[in-house]
């Protein structure tokens, strides 16, 4: 049954770090919503809560990385990615030290909080510092192993999560590999490459656009740096047309990835984009704004029908 993208980190950070001394904790007094608490509940002496200071947090994490720990930074992404930024930059990217950043409430998933608290910049941000690794799970399964290559993986990471439930995409044990795409569904006509929340959309999509004889390709990219370029490339050269979906903006996320990689390999297929265009969301309930921002199955039907008659 699918769970709550917060409550599966929590009891991962648990899972693969309780009997791992080197894994601490931090928060920026936001715990109860990013669920860090969990851990803090079961290791009192590795978790920290630093308070409303996330440049402060991410230097500490950069201090307790140079001797040997393996920090996980917690705090809602859009603070974690601006106001965090310099030290991540400086610590995390410059000195290579294993920061785990983790930006909870990804997209508009905060969504009553509104724009203050969106995070529709967060991967473009920060897949452009050199080092940084950058994942975004689609479901509970990929959560837990995002936790827990984050603590194997000796490298500075931002992991992007939300606070909602995502349908399941994969069976518990499926496996995954860094800087490997997942096709999660075969089809001929296009193919939709999606992160996060945007992969079980495109999955019904796919089902819709079915009945009407379309049939699409589905990648899960949750690996969005490095970014699987062969993949990304065989599928233009397979099916003939690439749609990227995310609940980011279109500049500069995953289909800024993905269309470098395809004009890199001189890969000239149409390609659309589902993601806010250069704006900033609204207060209101999550399915609301997925609908009217375009994060939903009918905004990737959409966009496949418009792109594959460019083709």
């Amino acid at each position: 049954m699918a769970k709550a993208i917060r409550d599966v980190y929590g009891d991962a950070l648990v899972k693969f770090g309780k009997d791992n001394k080197n894994v601490v904790v931090l928060d920026a007094d936001v715990s109860g919503s990013t669920k860090s608490a969990v851990f803090g509940k079961a290791c009192p002496d590795r978790f920290f809560n630093v308070g409303i200071a996330e440049a402060n947090m991410t230097a500490m994490a950069g201090g307790l990385a140079s001797v040997g720990k393996i920090p996980f930074v917690n705090t809602f992404a859009v603070f974690l990615t601006t106001i965090g930024l310099l030290s991540a930059r400086a610590l995390g990217s410059y000195s290579k030290l294993p920061i785990k950043m983790v930006g909870a409430y990804g997209g508009m998933s905060d969504a009553f909080d509104g724009p203050s608290h969106h995070a529709l910049e967060d991967i473009a941000i920060m897949r452009t510092l050199p080092n940084f690794k950058v994942f975004v799970p689609c479901d509970a399964t990929e959560t837990e192993w995002v936790v827990k290559n984050a603590i194997e993986d000796a490298s500075p990471m931002y992991l992007r999560l939300s606070r909602d439930v995502f349908p399941d995409v994969y069976s518990e044990g499926a496996s995954f590999e860094e800087g490997k795409g997942n096709i999660v569904r075969e089809g001929k006509d296009a193919t939709v490459i999606a992160c996060g929340l945007m992969v079980g959309h495109a999955m019904k999509a796919a089902e819709e656009l079915a009945k009407e004889g379309i049939e699409i390709r589905v990648v899960d990219m949750f690996c969005i740096k490095p970014l699987d370029k062969e993949l990304v490339v065989r599928c233009a050269k397979e099916t003939g047309a690439i749609i990227s979906a995310e609940e980011h903006s279109i500049i500069g996320g995953l289909g800024g990835a993905v269309s470098e990689a395809l004009c890199a390999a001189g890969a000239q297929v149409p390609m659309g984009f589902v993601g806010t265009n250069d704006i900033h969301g609204e207060c209101g309930p999550y399915a609301k704004l997925q609908e009217k921002y375009g994060f939903d199955a009918a905004a990737i039907v959409r966009k496949v029908k418009e792109t594959v008659a460019a083709k």
